[in-house]
């Protein structure tokens, strides 16, 4: 009988997978390798159960196609997840299982087993973005007398200058800033996915009003504080943002129905570029997109609204008008009718 040794054990990969490849050879963000791991946490405890073992007892050979494809349909359908999320998960399940195979030549077989589950393929929905007076609406309704107000007015207008993510806005810096005190282009640099970073101008009115909320901080301080004057957390501006879309359904019936974020915010930055003409390549760096496909998401909303406003010229050319009696017979009608 084979001899079991550590490496046999998902667990020792698991551990390797999480701490080691994923945070310092893929040099992926903290949320990311999160995400991760609850899929494979997932995982562990529905093995466990079905293997009536314990979670550091399973084995490699533990986890096959057949209950990892068993622990999706499971999860789709009892958790009621989407085939976004339902795939995500798989995807870690693959990283993981290439990983390892990667190390264990012997478990290269396995491997494809894993991979071949196959991915789900789900109806493509369009991005939700705000138009130029849907985002300006949202931009007045801060009470700017207030300092909770300013702060909020000032962090919705970052997040539409710049296009960036909760994440990166929570994490900005003094030192992130450059706000020239004669002539220059004030720009910021951005902290995006996997320690990428990028740099993005700043509007006059965006520089002047984080001149004024930066005063008298340290280079090393976060820019956007809570109201409890602790640094805001991506979920404080989610939930800033999501109160005002819920203020602003009440004055613009046109946002009922549009699920508005601070990824929305994003969305919208990049739309309103493309409108105003600044090409693909451009939006793709201004937010941090490793591939241009990404980026296409926007062009293929661009071309939509070119195909809408065509249909709404309605151009056809105009034909003499025919009266009914002029064509003694039906088909002749019929072929004829305008």
């Amino acid at each position: 009988m084979k001899q079991i040794s550590e490496k046999d054990y998902v667990g020792y990969w698991i551990r390797r997978f999480l701490s080691d490849y994923l945070t310092c050879v893929r040099n992926l963000s903290i949320n990311t390798v999160m995400t991760y791991r609850d899929a494979i946490r997932m995982l562990v405890v529905y093995l466990s159960r079905k293997k009536h073992k314990q979670p550091d007892e399973l084995t490699v050979t533990d986890i096959t196609p057949q209950e990892v494809l068993a622990l999706l349909e499971h999860i789709e359908q009892t958790r009621k997840c989407s085939i976004k999320t339902r795939n995500l998960r798989r995807s870690a399940f693959v990283s993981l299982s290439k990983f390892i195979a990667s190390n264990r030549p012997e478990y290269i077989e396995w491997c494809r087993g894993i991979k071949n589950i196959p991915v789900k393929k789900s109806p493509r929905t369009m991005i939700t973005y705000l138009d130029k007076k849907e985002m300006d609406a949202l931009l007045n309704l801060p009470d700017k007398q207030t300092e909770q107000g300013w702060r909020d007015y000032v962090l919705l207008l970052f997040l539409y200058n710049t296009g960036a993510r909760a994440e990166e806005a929570a994490t900005l810096q003094v030192k992130d800033l450059f706000i020239p005190k004669g002539k220059g282009i004030p720009v910021v640099t951005i902290t995006g996915k996997g320690s990428k970073t990028r740099r993005c101008p700043l509007w006059n009115d965006t520089c002047k009003l984080l001149h004024d909320i930066v005063d008298n901080k340290k280079p090393d301080d976060n820019v956007f504080m809570s109201r409890l004057h602790k640094p805001i957390s991506r979920f404080g501006i989610y939930e800033m943002v999501t109160k005002y879309a819920r203020k602003l359904e009440e004055t613009i019936p046109s946002i009922k129905g549009k699920r508005i974020s601070p990824h929305t915010i994003r969305h919208t930055t990049a739309t309103h570029l493309l409108l105003s003409g600044v090409d693909i390549n451009t939006i793709r760096a201004w937010l941090g997109h490793v591939s241009v496909e990404t980026t296409n998401i926007y062009a293929e909303v661009n071309l939509e609204m070119k195909a809408k406003a065509l249909e709404s010229l309605d151009f056809k050319e105009k034909r003499p008008h025919r009266h009914w009696r002029n064509d003694k017979k039906l088909m002749d009608f019929l072929d004829n009718l305008v």
